[in-house]
């Protein structure tokens, strides 16, 4: 037998275009690689997460349809394929086996996650049954993501009789998700000594990445097959009897990628999926010389090509020269078009309009966010002009603490570095630049800085961000106590001080546009923290 796992880029919503491209890759799987059953993604008919286009009337119709479709058109090998099923209004994250018209089995996922970006409990009724099939005098088990989460589902599908499990899966990314996949599917099978085929998602879709690495377990727990990463792929894996038991042949198995290529390849495929889905001709940026901005840029032009992107240069009275210089040569380096338009004026214009209003106050942040809201305009004119998105560039670090300008920098259609701290910015900075000098050594060894008012630092406003992260880390990823955070070593005024600034600022990330999440929590659908709150933190 002959199993082929395909781990496809489907389009949340695009019912048909979903079910065009299921029709195709079987019939892929079956002229190309051989294959006697081709494993696709959870929900890949809806395409995952659907949300509540669950809801519409439509949908039901479409999904109905386009499994029909699909069934019909699959000749000569059999697909699993992942689906929601509306029975008696009731909604289930469900996955068909069909082959020649016929469907052979269907299951329904019985444990629904609830947890971080996963709301399933809102949308899908748990199946609650054990289902396994003969396939050509094999007997398989069928299962749906979490099923293999918890040891009960697994338990019972063998008991059921099933001699190889074959899993539909919709896993987002995170940093080092991969290896917690994997262990969790080796202590499936080394309880039950089934082998497992495990095919996964891939593609971006709004914040959430889909990083595919679709597996083969051996019945001992041993890895024989892995798909890249972040890329689509159809390949078969051989499984020859040995008496009852099915035994996978070895296969190729795509290495791990270290963490800092691991995290640029979900943000260069988010962006491109986020700007290909919505149809836009290419992005703008505003380069400012800073590795923030640096960073976007490249992953930028490697996601979409330098052809579909634009740099805007917006000096102000306090931008350093240096500044200039490096954003002009990384744009040239890149081969990006670029243009330079000071603010001067703009900025010039709105202080004395506001003159009378500001009579007798001394310059503050105010002016600052002026000057950040001057560029916000012009960036916003090109792309509505161009028809170009607006790319912003702050990282997650800022975004905690309110480091950043409603209206300003923080107007855009997409985040690409959102979920990243300043720290992992430099070091995804250097990873990229590790693969072709694009980005200026100076941008990388500089003291990061606004430039919104003479000689800034950051460090003026906040602390090191060798301190920052950590603390942040600590509070947004681990919900760790002032205390708790203290006893790492940190100085407690500073960490009630950060963590203030975190609980402030939520009105201002709840205006911010989605960004690619590749943290175990990011600022979006894992953190719903409220605006207004009478919730103090312990000093």
């Amino acid at each position: 037998m002959r199993i082929a796992l395909a781990q496809l880029d489907l389009f949340v919503g695009d019912v048909d275009g979903n079910a065009r491209r299921i029709i195709e890759a079987a019939a892929l799987a079956r002229d190309r690689e051989r294959a006697d059953i081709v494993v696709f993604p959870e929900l890949a008919l809806s395409g995952y997460p659907p949300e509540d286009l669950l809801f519409h009337a439509g949908m039901r119709r479409r999904v109905a349809e386009g499994l029909a479709r699909a069934r019909e058109a699959i000749q000569g090998i059999a697909a699993y394929i992942g689906y929601p099923e509306y029975v008696e209004g009731r909604i289930y994250n469900s996955a068909a086996l069909v082959r020649d018209g016929v469907v052979l089995a269907n299951h329904r996922k019985q444990c629904l996650p609830n947890y971080k970006v996963f709301d399933e409990k809102r949308y899908f009724a748990p199946g609650t049954e054990a289902t396994v099939v003969d396939f050509d005098g094999q007997r398989l088990g069928l299962l749906v993501c979490e099923d293999i989460w918890e040891p009960e589902p697994v338990r019972a599908t063998v008991d059921a009789g099933a001699e190889l499990l074959l899993v539909a899966n919709a896993s987002p990314y995170e940093l080092r998700k991969q290896i917690e996949r994997e262990m969790i599917a080796r202590d499936r099978v080394r309880e039950v000594a089934r082998p497992l085929v495990y095919t996964n998602l891939v593609g971006g879709q709004d914040e959430l990445v889909f990083d595919g690495h679709s597996f083969v377990i051996d019945a001992s727990g041993e890895i024989v097959a892995r798909a890249p990463a972040f890329t689509e792929s159809i390949f078969a894996v051989e499984f020859r009897a040995d008496g009852r038991r099915l035994v996978p042949v070895r296969g190729e198995i795509a290495p791990y990628q270290s963490d800092e290529a691991s995290v640029y390849g979900a943000l260069v495929l988010g962006v491109r999926d986020y700007v290909e889905k919505h149809r836009f001709p290419g992005v703008i940026i505003g380069l400012s010389g800073g590795v923030d901005s640096a960073l976007t840029l490249a992953i930028a032009v490697d996601a979409l090509g330098a052809e579909r992107v634009q740099a805007v240069l917006m000096p102000s009275r306090y931008t350093a020269p240096m500044s200039i210089e490096d954003a002009t040569e990384q744009a040239r380096r890149q081969g990006v078009k670029h243009s330079l338009i000071s603010i001067e004026g703009m900025f010039e214009t709105t202080l004395g309009a506001l003159r009378q209003e500001f009579a007798g106050a001394a310059p503050d942040t105010t002016e600052e966010n002026i000057q950040s809201r001057c560029r916000g305009v012009l960036l916003m004119a090109i792309s509505n002009r161009t028809g170009r998105m607006l790319l912003t560039t702050g990282n997650k670090s800022e975004m905690a603490v309110g480091y950043a300008t409603l209206y300003g920098d923080m107007a855009g259609g997409f985040a690409p570095i959102k979920d990243c701290s300043k720290l992992l910015v430099y070091r995804l900075a250097r990873y990229r630049n590790s693969l072709g000098a694009i980005i200026p050594e100076r941008v990388l060894t500089r003291a990061p800085s606004a430039e919104l008012r003479p000689d800034q630092r950051d460090t003026d406003s906040l602390p090191p961000y060798q301190v920052l992260d950590p603390i942040l880390e600590a509070f947004i990823e681990e919900d760790l106590s002032v205390e708790q955070i203290v006893a790492r070593g940190f100085d407690r005024a500073t960490v009630t001080r950060i963590l203030d600034m975190v609980k402030r600022n939520e009105y201002k990330r709840r205006q911010a546009p989605p960004g690619v999440r590749v943290s175990s929590r990011a600022f979006g659908r894992d953190w719903r923290y409220p605006i207004t709150s009478g919730y103090r933190l312990k000093t």
